[in-house]
């Protein structure tokens, strides 16, 4: 029997009733299900849309599934929320995206989704990442781009584009530009005590590229990969989309809890962790415990992902030795990324592969992209030989600093509403909300205000704790006072 409508035509809300049963995912239905009704007429331009919790009520699903959903459609403009009224089919929809499915593309059809593959499914399933304007506080992962050296930064590419002869305008090594593999083995070397040569070096454009690529390589479908939890979502989403199965293992005080992952899954076949600045947590895992990781991985040929993005910044106590650094096993790839370092356009990252594997990560790198381009790499290459990472690693050190004072200042105003994590390095801080607080519904207000706020609990793989990411780097001291106090207001 179908339930009482609060908002939704009759026949629309009971073929929502159904969507538990359905194959896919909750969101990936109910969004295609909405999106279909707007396009069909069904739900008018301008027409109200329930409240989330009274949707979620009425199909039997999680108010944070249909925020999501509300989310999604909003950004790509088939609905407007406003503060205080309610969500609205779009009054402004384009004809083009009202026509009949049959009358789109010039009489084509529509793909049908049966005609993607498992793996593309999985691959175009949506797993939280949200665009937001950069100098929007708080946006995780945004450094200060407005402290960049680039009159230096295009002196160096102005540089490289002038060398003699065609080595920069043609393909380059599938490895990587050599100079720039080999300041980044001294960087890693002298910073992060990593042991590599530059041979075991890769350069690539990203970390989620290096993730993937390592997924290629060391797993077969149906494996198995402990992951963070709370953890980075694009990671948890690359692993399912090439076949393995992702195991969450709790993370506490000292990091990823080793005895519960194998308890968990003994015959996991990789791990990924962020040990020396867990995100979003921010809990550095213990020495103690990074001993016993490594142990159970050379006992068990699994292999582990340091994801290194963001240890140069550090505020109290000395850091400790990059994972990889003490692993005399070969079991672990270590990943950074000058993208969250310098500025995200970059698109320069690397990965450091254990030597018996370094050929084979060249042979797939090849054959998914060829390789990298050369002019950036090349003026890479001499931001760092000339000390010019240096220097301003040291100037964002202290920028960030006190970035980060302005915030703990600021949110210790605020009373026990709002209670931050270990905030000892990195760029952003991890905020918690008192049990019961919708952190969801928070952050889409807060949005409003021009706050970037992203909801902690989605960053579990089920229920969590509520909270927030605030990203520290960008904003300026009195920036972040301003935007806390806008917070302040909503809790």
């Amino acid at each position: 029997m179908a339930r009482r409508s609060r908002g939704l035509p009759v026949p629309l809300l009971e073929g929502l009733d159904e969507l538990a049963s359905g194959g896919g995912s909750l969101l990936a239905r109910l969004h295609g299900r909405l999106r279909k009704a707007i396009l069909d007429g069904a739900l008018a331009p301008g027409g109200a849309l329930p409240a989330s919790r009274r949707l979620a009520e009425d199909i039997g699903l999680s108010r944070n599934t249909v925020e999501a959903v509300y989310d999604q459609l909003e950004a790509e403009g088939f609905i407007e929320r406003r503060h205080g009224s309610g969500s609205f089919v779009s009054a402004n929809l384009p004809e083009r995206e009202l026509a009949p499915a049959g009358a789109l593309g010039h009489g084509r059809a529509a793909v049908p989704a049966a005609a993607l593959s498992r793996r593309g499914e999985l691959m175009a399933r949506p797993y939280g990442r949200e665009e937001a304007p950069a100098g929007r506080a708080f946006v995780p992962s945004v450094p200060a781009l407005d402290l960049f050296p680039r009159q230096l930064w295009a002196r160096l590419l102005a540089r490289a584009a002038r060398a003699p002869g065609p080595d920069h305008l043609i393909a380059g090594d599938r490895a990587g530009f050599r100079p720039l593999r080999e300041a980044i083995a001294a960087y890693v070397g002298s910073t992060r005590a990593v042991a590599c040569a530059p041979e075991q070096v890769v350069v690539l454009t990203s970390s989620q590229q290096a993730i993937e690529l390592t997924c290629r390589i060391l797993t077969d479908p149906g494996d198995r990969v402990w992951h963070e939890d709370p953890g980075y979502r694009a990671s948890a989403a690359t692993f399912p989309a090439a076949g393995a199965e992702v195991v969450p293992v709790p993370v506490d005080g000292e990091g990823i809890d080793v005895a519960e992952g194998i308890r968990r899954a003994p015959d996991a076949r990789l791990v990924y962790v962020t040990p020396s600045h867990q995100y979003p947590t921010g809990v550095v895992m213990s020495l103690p415990r990074r001993l016993q990781l490594l142990a159970w991985a050379a006992r068990s040929g699994a292999f582990i992902i340091e994801d290194d993005y963001d240890s140069e910044f550090r505020f109290e106590g000395r850091p400790l030795a990059a994972l990889q650094g003490l692993d005399e096993a070969g079991r672990v790839v270590y990943v950074g990324t000058f993208n969250k370092l310098l500025f995200p356009a970059l698109r320069l990252a690397y990965l450091i592969a254990p030597p018996d594997l370094v050929e084979h990560f060249v042979a797939a790198r090849a054959l998914v992209d060829g390789h990298t381009s050369t002019l950036p790499q090349a003026a890479l290459a001499d931001f760092i030989r000339e000390g010019h990472l240096g220097t301003h690693l040291r100037h964002m050190r202290t920028v960030y600093e006190e970035r980060r004072q302005a915030l703990v200042e600021a949110v210790a105003r605020l009373d026990g509403r709002l209670t931050l994590g270990p905030i000892d390095g990195g760029m952003h801080a991890c905020a918690y909300l008192p049990e019961g607080r919708d952190d969801v519904a928070i952050a889409e207000a807060a949005r409003r205000l021009g706050v970037e706020l992203r909801p902690l609990s989605r960053l579990y793989f089920g229920p969590g704790r509520p909270g927030f990411i605030l990203g520290f780097a960008a904003p300026r001291p009195a920036e972040i006072r301003s935007a806390v106090e806008r917070i302040a207001k909503l809790l």
